[in-house]
């Protein structure tokens, strides 16, 4: 018996199914089961966001997503708070270690001025910048 298949974009709930079957078929492999969303934000007196930070834990590592600074606020130690925070949580969590990734147009200098350490790149992706990425062992 033959099965055919159609091939679309998924929705939202399609992508938080998958990762859903993801997941329970890692646990039968990898018996701890640390998924956990972590997201930090900074906001002003006035609620406005003004900084935030999206990771994730999973099994022994903390991997962060997005670090990101409202323009008219960096050089305010802002995205330090932040890493610092994720660390604290991170080490808490008994991670051995973070991953992120950033781009030459980025913050590659703001990671490794904390502690980060380039693992791998990918020149022109996207075209003319590097994609880096770093990891910082929490001993």
């Amino acid at each position: 018996m033959s099965n055919t298949y159609e091939m679309m974009r998924g929705t939202a709930a399609d992508a938080n199914e998958v990762r859903k079957n993801l997941i329970a078929f890692n646990l039968q492999n990898v018996p701890n089961d640390v998924y956990e969303e972590v997201n930090l934000c900074l906001k002003d007196s006035a609620g406005r966001l003004i900084a935030g930070l999206n990771s994730v834990i999973c099994w022994n590592w903390m991997e962060i997503d997005i670090l990101w600074v409202d323009e008219a606020c960096r050089g305010q130690g802002l995205g330090q708070r932040l890493l610092e925070e994720a660390e604290n949580i991170a080490r808490s969590n008994d991670c051995t270690f973070i991953k992120l990734n950033t781009f030459s147009f980025q913050a590659p200098e703001f990671y490794k001025k904390y502690g980060f350490e380039i693992i791998a790149t990918f020149e022109n992706a996207p075209t003319g910048y590097t994609h880096y990425y770093l990891k910082k062992d929490l001993h």
